[in-house]
């Protein structure tokens, strides 16, 4: 039986709440997240460290704590965990920010944290509020921003995921990186 359909077994055995589902998943979702966190980070620009393992750490203790998943496929497991990854992000962007106008320093130990340079960390707060805007005025092309930029999915697993035609989401996805450019840019 391939992989991927080990692993939607498993999320619909979590669905219906065996609690040893998570654990057995786990481990063959693994390397995908890693990979994703590694995507994540790659677009931080090279003026950063990040720990992968404790961004996937993260990841799983945030999946932990739900106690009722409604888990529709694998891509839709993916996409979850890589907008969980852009919120532990932004988080740790607007705490350097914070830090940077004189609030409190968090005491981390340095395995578990992004060091992000402060041009990227305002980047990323940018483009975190514009989404959020997008948002409001458009959820759909604000879900496949953060399903493809952020969540690292393809054309086709975003649709998937999105119930929605793979032309759809290329004429949105498009669209929305106009939109948000201009935004970010301040235009």
């Amino acid at each position: 039986m391939p992989i991927q359909e080990d692993v939607t077994e498993l999320l619909f055995a979590w669905n219906d709440g065996d609690p040893s589902a998570l654990n057995r998943l786990m481990p063959l979702v693994e390397a995908e997240l890693r990979r994703l966190a590694k995507y994540q980070m790659r677009r931080e620009g090279v003026a950063h460290t990040l720990q992968t393992t404790a961004l996937v750490n993260e990841v799983y203790l945030k999946f932990i704590d739900q106690k009722k998943a409604n888990w529709q496929s694998r891509a839709h497991f993916f996409a979850i965990a890589a907008k969980i990854m852009r919120r532990i992000l932004v988080d740790y962007a607007r705490r350097q920010r914070r830090s940077k106008r004189g609030g409190g320093v968090d005491n981390l130990p340095i395995d578990s944290v992004a060091v992000l340079s402060r041009q990227k960390s305002e980047e990323l707060l940018a483009l975190d509020e514009a989404l959020d805007r997008l948002s409001e005025l458009d959820p759909l092309k604000s879900r496949i921003v953060e399903l493809r930029h952020f969540g690292g999915l393809s054309v086709e697993e975003t649709a998937t995921v999105l119930k929605i035609s793979q032309v759809t989401v290329i004429r949105h996805w498009g669209l929305a990186k106009s939109w948000l450019k201009r935004e970010v840019r301040g235009q």
